[in-house]
């Protein structure tokens, strides 16, 4: 006979299945909302700012994009189910997938001068600078 020693969880027998990993739960959970939202590139060139936003999986009417209190709002929404019956079983899928991204515009950025552009899976945006803005030196050069 051998021992093994028993290790308590200071949540008593509260989530004891085999398909809960609380080690997993604890330590990626309080970061997930970091985690599902989409990469972002942001490029500055003399005439515009280029943001590049990953979205793949979304199609172009999927997307709500507004400018409010000198702010990018980025938002998506999707949602899918199929249904599938036999003559023995029914089989039902569905999925939900959403993000919602808010960028500050600096003030050198003209609202009226901003273009999207979504293509695989990629959300682009052009965003135009002032006159005054273009005709700035960059304050450390190298």
């Amino acid at each position: 006979m051998s021992l093994v020693k028993f290790k308590r969880k200071p949540w008593g027998n509260l989530i004891t299945s085999d398909f809960f990993d609380t080690d997993d739960f604890f330590e990626n959970r309080l970061w997930k909302k970091k985690m599902d939202e989409p990469a972002l590139n942001v490029k500055e060139t003399d005439e515009a700012f280029e943001v590049e936003l990953a979205a793949p999986g979304f199609a172009k009417k999927d997307f709500e994009v507004t400018i409010d209190d000198d702010c990018l709002n980025i938002s998506a929404e999707k949602s899918d189910s199929k249904e599938e019956k036999e003559e023995n079983y029914t089989r039902k899928e569905f999925s939900y997938n959403s993000f919602e991204k808010r960028l500050q515009l600096p003030d050198s950025v003209i609202d009226e001068g901003i273009k999207a552009r979504y293509k695989d899976g990629i959300l682009s945006f052009k965003l135009a600078k002032k006159e005054e803005a273009k005709a700035q030196e960059p304050k450390l050069k190298i």
